[in-house]
């Protein structure tokens, strides 16, 4: 039903902006120099240079760029310095990481050190974070400890995304991109101004491919054309209404749904060789081999409602924010990725099956806030608030035999309830003219509790249950000195942390994690150079880590645990910057330098069960080998991280344009797993687009051909170490061409 009537909405929103009169839009063609950004990282409109700390902020139009092939959430990767994004779950349960601090636990309910707010509304959940991207206005990432504005699990940083909002101006647009594969992405959004205190914004996207992998293997799943895996179909909605009854108050309204079906994570089993990091011959980006996973579904329907309403009391404004999210889904993975029955010698051949899939899981989220805060314009501004936090998960785990069968051999049923609340308070002082200084304080109580059964299988009738919990305080202290109109310098020192964590999935046995803290010291400078043509951006920062919370999985015993490290500590350089060269040309560009560091010299973990060479210590703790991982960087850490996007625009006259671009990406030296292995230690991952088009400013109308995977790289992105060398693997190259048209 929320498919149809999704789909019924894409329909209606073209069809308007194709009956809707047109009026022209204002873009300048021949820029002189770059443009000031305005974001919010401190809940206030301000301009980025203003902030004392590092963010970066990414337009519309670049996300536009990226997305063209049908890419989710994951390609925002090193799109940002020290900003990596990875999944092993296909594209509804993205895991970030900032600075090298992240979780690369799959489970829904695992927590993360990175925290993506939409709208002002945090969503907590993995299982919410995939919620795709459309139509919206602005994207920051800001690096470092954020607890004292956006709470608990933010000691890495987060990713801010705010989407369109109504105004009194009656715009919008309309895109379809069709490309290979059978790529489709056809997205609309429209303002409709009813009236002098209402006003409506309605977007609607639909995602598509189809299938394009050939599961070689297992007949009862197969088409007859070759195509059995690969597909998607994402549908997503959003509509905002706006209401200010008065100078004094204002509401938004936010409604969101999304309904997706599509393909998961490909795992390819022995796609790596023993003693080589490189994908061997076994690997073939059109086919796999599967016995089970019923072709790796997924599905996932999600809704939320939000309420935001202020009022200006002339001193200062007050905010209430009440958000709620509802979440279902279902799906299945052959982990393996190849068949344990076949013939000896076949590439495909794994030591044995191992087939899981999510029966049902269901999510609640509640989250309410409450927010003081100063409207002067004088020396000192302030913010006082307090927020609260709910979330409800069920989660229905299967194991199957791995060949196909659709009774799982064993079931388990957990229940995970949450909550946290927080008070928090920040003020800044202009001290001088050119001296600002900001200080922060949150202190937050969470607790957690799990709930489990084994109703089917080995150890049916079998329990677990644990709670969990902490208070905490985060705080930061800041200094922006600006020396003159041009260049800003800043420092910053910052505690945060993420709250205690529950592993269930290997009941009856259960771990816990508990909280760890990070204290953050950063420095920089933030420039405008060659008469504003040019703008340039410095950090350089160092934190360490207590009780650094690390999530083991695989291994020779197959287990997911969490463990507590003594410390970690990470430390880097990150620049970024763009700049107008003249002549239609210009290059922005980032780059960062990260370094982290495992510091417990006790810490053992299971290493893996395939024939993996481990350049780490080995231990013997009985007969069960573990690898002493003191020293080791932080799993899905990249060391150097890059990113190049070259702009080009031509005036033809008459108010048109052609335009080219192209953007590139680059991670280098990361580990796949927390232990050390010459396979899973990945050298240079690089990816390339490019997009070339005509626009008419004064209609809209806007046309181009886009590349994604310009150059078809296979970069590993992910493996799996408790069966054999399993990878998978990055998108494939993808092409098309978009028409659009704004008004």
């Amino acid at each position: 039903m929320l498919r149809h009537t999704l789909l019924a909405a894409t329909v209606s929103g073209i069809a308007l902006l194709s009956a809707g009169s047109v009026t022209a839009q204002t873009v300048q063609t021949e820029a002189t120099g770059v443009d000031d950004i305005v974001v919010t990282a401190q809940r206030r409109s301000e301009n980025i240079r203003d902030v004392p700390f590092a963010v970066t902020a990414l337009n519309a139009e670049t996300l536009t760029e990226i997305s063209a092939g049908g890419a989710d959430i994951l390609s925002l990767s090193a799109r940002v310095p020290s900003l990596q994004v990875e999944s092993s779950n296909g594209r509804y349960a993205p895991r970030f990481y900032i600075r090298g601090l992240g979780n690369v636990d799959f489970d829904f309910t695992a927590s993360q050190p990175v925290s993506v707010v939409l709208d002002d509304v945090v969503l907590e959940s993995v299982y919410l974070k995939g919620f795709p991207l459309f139509d919206v206005q602005q994207l920051e990432v800001l690096r470092g400890p954020q607890g004292t504005l956006f709470g608990r699990n933010t000691p890495a940083g987060v990713v801010k995304i705010d989407t369109v909002k109504p105004t009194d101006e009656f715009t919008g647009f309309g895109s379809l991109t069709y490309g290979n594969l059978g790529s489709t992405r056809a997205e609309a959004a429209v303002t409709l101004p009813a009236s002098e205190t209402l006003q409506v914004r309605g977007a609607v996207l639909w995602n598509h491919r189809d299938d394009w992998i050939n599961n070689a293997y297992n007949p009862s799943f197969a088409d007859p054309n070759g195509d059995d895996l690969g597909s998607f179909d994402d549908l997503a909605a959003r509509v905002h209404v706006a209401w200010q009854p008065t100078d004094r108050l204002s509401t938004l309204l936010t409604l969101q749904a999304r309904d997706y079906e599509g393909t998961g994570t490909m795992n390819r089993a022995n796609a790596l060789t023993t003693g080589s990091n490189e994908l061997n011959g076994n690997f073939d980006r059109d086919t796999v081999y599967y016995d089970g996973g019923r072709n790796n579904f997924q599905k996932q329907q999600t809704t939320s409602q939000t309420l935001r309403v202020a009022y200006d009391f002339g001193p200062a404004t007050l905010t209430g924010i009440v958000g709620s999210y509802q979440g279902s889904s279902s799906g299945d993975g052959d982990i393996d990725g190849g068949v344990a029955t076949a013939p000896a010698g076949a590439p495909y051949k794994t030591p044995f099956n191992s087939e899981t899939g999510t029966l049902s899981s269901d999510l609640q989220q509640y989250t309410y806030e409450l927010r003081l805060a100063s409207n002067d314009a004088g020396p000192l501004t302030w913010q006082v608030g307090a927020f609260y936090w709910d979330e409800r998960f069920n989660l229905v785990s299967g194991t199957f035999n791995g060949t196909g069968g659709v009774i799982p051999t064993r079931i388990t049923d957990i229940v995970q309830k949450s909550d946290s609340w927080s008070v928090f308070g920040q003020g800044s002082y202009q001290l001088t003219e050119a001296l600002k200084v900001t200080a922060g304080v949150r202190y937050t109580d969470d607790s957690r509790d799990y709930n489990g059964r084994i109703v089917l299988g080995a150890g049916a009738g079998g329990t677990g249950a644990v709670s969990v919990g902490d208070e905490q305080v985060s705080w930061d202290v800041s200094a922006l000195y600006e020396v003159n109109d041009n260049l800003n310098l800043f420092a910053r020192v910052a505690k945060g942390y993420r709250g205690p964590s529950i592993q269930g999935r290997n009941l009856p046995v259960l771990t816990t994690a508990d909280s760890e803290t990070v204290m953050s010291y950063e420095g920089g400078f933030k420039a405008r150079l060659w008469d504003g043509r040019a703008r340039l951006n410095g950090t350089a920062y160092i934190y360490e880590v207590s009780d650094l919370q690390f999530t083991a999985i695989g291994g020779a015993d197959n287990s997911n645990r969490l463990i507590n490290a003594d410390k970690g500590e990470g430390y880097g350089l990150e620049i970024d910057g763009d700049v107008y060269l003249g002549g239609g040309f210009s290059v922005a560009a980032g780059l960062a330098w990260n370094h982290t560091e495992i510091k417990d010299s006790d810490l053992l973990v299971a290493v893996c069960g395939s024939a993996c060479t481990v350049t780490d210590p080995i231990v013997m703790v009985g007969t069960a080998r573990r690898a002493n991982i003191d020293g080791n960087p932080f799993p899905q850490a990249p060391e150097y991280t890059a990113n190049l996007t070259l702009n080009y625009v031509r005036d033809l006259g008459n108010d048109t344009e052609l335009f080219a671009s192209t953007d590139w990406v680059m991670q280098k030296d990361f580990n796949l797993f927390l232990y050390e292995s010459v396979e899973f230690m990945q050298d240079t991952a690089f990816e390339g687009g490019a997009r070339i088009g005509w626009r008419d400013l004064d209609s809209g109308v806007e046309v181009a051909g886009y590349v994604r995977n310009l150059t078809d790289e296979e970069n590993v992105i992910g493996a799996i170490d408790f069966n054999n060398l399993t990878a998978f693997v990055n998108e494939p190259r993808t092409y098309g061409v978009q028409v659009s048209k704004r008004f």
